[in-house]
């Protein structure tokens, strides 16, 4: 696990040209902001399947990289393996049947929005099961983006998506899709990380998938869990989901903070729910902020429904509302930015934890009867965790809570991080939560820098 990954990663739907997101960088810089991240969203193509930067957006992806390097962050780009009939490839990769197939009917899978005037395509996919297909592809990228000094990358959309989703109706390399698709996210890693080998690029490189399977981890995956809406429900389904992916064998794991869907930036109830969900970030395997915002120009609505006031194809191909930390106004920026240093005064511990998971096997994120198999009450609990060994977490997942009822495992005991009292395991008590501060123990005599 690259120490970089254990930073800040900054994220948006979506950062459209090169001077946007250097603006944001120099920022983060400015204002004496950790960032160790900065990632370049979809549509920054030119077309679906042309795996290339629009270079009337991006003129000079080397001279960006190399500013980024320059400020000490890391660029990840996201890739989709679709390929349009429109793309400079497809009439090639028809031929060599390098794209899926269908069992009936026109070879297309999706529908979707590209950077094309004719609005909404229909597309394939690269066949990632078939290793010449995946050889041709990882062609492209280095020519148009290892060449450039991007070495990690985003594997979106590698389930295959689908719609309508009938697995049933696709032919790969390797057979019907109802019987291998499931393979796809491994295959597809597995050809990204095959490339960054052959290219000497493997230590700091990483990968960040929306969909993994059983041996993701050996390609340097990090799963995350998809595109969540930003409501208190799907924020509350994310520590489990996050202790199912660790109990696979997938600790590098991370969520959108924020959700992704219709998150109102200027909306004080999604503020606190940010904040929540960012504490939540703080203390995952991956720290990183993502979603699309509602642009602060439109209207909040009245039936609680946000809508952008335009077709989908403008939503797709434009951007969100602003996504940085200074971007919810004052208070919520100074959380955040308190947040933000706890999560650079954790990065030893961290990077200690993922060294105990790659030498053992033992994930990051871990249920508490994973250290208390002996405690009944331990398997019962589903909304906090143990974050390595010695940390447990207790998130706060209802609206305008400013305390929560913790269990503690029996077996240890347990100082809480923020006023230092000492409780034995085996009691559930009521603990203070104020923004910014969610609940926080350390087992026995453990030292990790949580207050500043």
């Amino acid at each position: 696990f690259p120490y970089w990954a254990s930073g800040f990663w900054q994220c948006k739907l979506r950062y459209r040209t090169q001077d946007e997101l250097l603006a944001v960088a120099r920022e983060y810089k400015r204002r004496g902001l950790p960032l160790a991240c900065i990632v370049i969203d979809f549509f920054h193509w030119t077309r679906q399947g042309e795996w290339r930067f629009d270079p009337k957006e991006w003129p000079d992806p080397q001279a960006m990289t190399r500013e980024l390097d320059a400020l000490g962050v890391k660029t990840m780009v996201s890739i989709w393996p679709t390929v349009s009939a429109s793309s400079v490839h497809y009439k090639e990769m028809r031929e060599k049947g390098y794209v899926l197939r269908t069992e009936r009917g026109q070879p297309v899978v999706i529908p979707f929005p590209d950077k094309d005037p004719r609005g909404v395509g229909f597309f394939t996919y690269l066949d990632a099961t078939l290793p010449e297909a995946r050889a041709y592809h990882w062609d492209i990228v280095k020519r148009n983006y290892l060449d450039h000094g991007i070495d990690n990358f985003w594997l979106d959309a590698c389930e295959p998506e689908m719609r309508p989703a009938h697995p049933d109706n696709v032919r790969t390399a390797i057979g019907n899709g109802a019987e291998v698709l499931s393979a796809y996210p491994l295959l597809h890693a597995q050809g990204y990380r095959e490339g960054l080998t052959a290219a000497g690029r493997t230590s700091e490189a990483v990968l960040l998938c929306r969909s993994a399977w059983i041996g993701s981890q050996r390609h340097g995956v990090i799963l995350w869990s998809g595109d969540v809406w930003s409501s208190w429900n799907d924020y509350r389904a994310q520590i489990r989901a996050g202790l199912h992916a660790a109990m696979s064998g997938i600790s590098w794991w991370t969520t959108d903070i924020g959700g992704f869907f219709d998150g109102i930036g200027k909306s004080p109830a999604f503020r606190e729910l940010l904040v929540r969900w960012f504490e939540f970030g703080v203390f995952s395997p991956i720290c990183r902020l993502h979603g699309v915002r509602i642009p602060d120009a439109l209207p909040l609505p009245n039936d609680g429904v946000p809508s952008y006031g335009s077709d989908t194809f403008a939503i797709f191909t434009d951007t969100g509302g602003a996504n940085e930390i200074w971007s919810y106004g004052e208070e919520v920026y100074a959380i955040l930015k308190d947040l933000l240093a706890l999560r650079e005064r954790l990065r030893p511990y961290v990077m200690r934890e993922m060294k105990e998971y790659e030498t053992k096997g033992d994930p990051l994120m871990r249920p508490l009867f994973y250290e208390f198999p002996d405690d009944p009450k331990a398997w019962t609990i589903e909304d906090c965790y143990l974050f390595g060994r010695v940390i447990l977490v207790a998130p706060v997942t209802e609206p305008e809570s400013r305390q929560r009822r913790v269990y503690l495992p029996k077996g240890a005991k347990w100082r809480n991080a923020w006023s230092d009292a000492v409780h034995e395991g085996g009691t559930a008590i009521d603990v203070d939560a104020p923004l910014g501060r969610p609940p926080v123990f350390l087992r026995d005599d453990a030292q990790v820098p949580i207050k500043a």
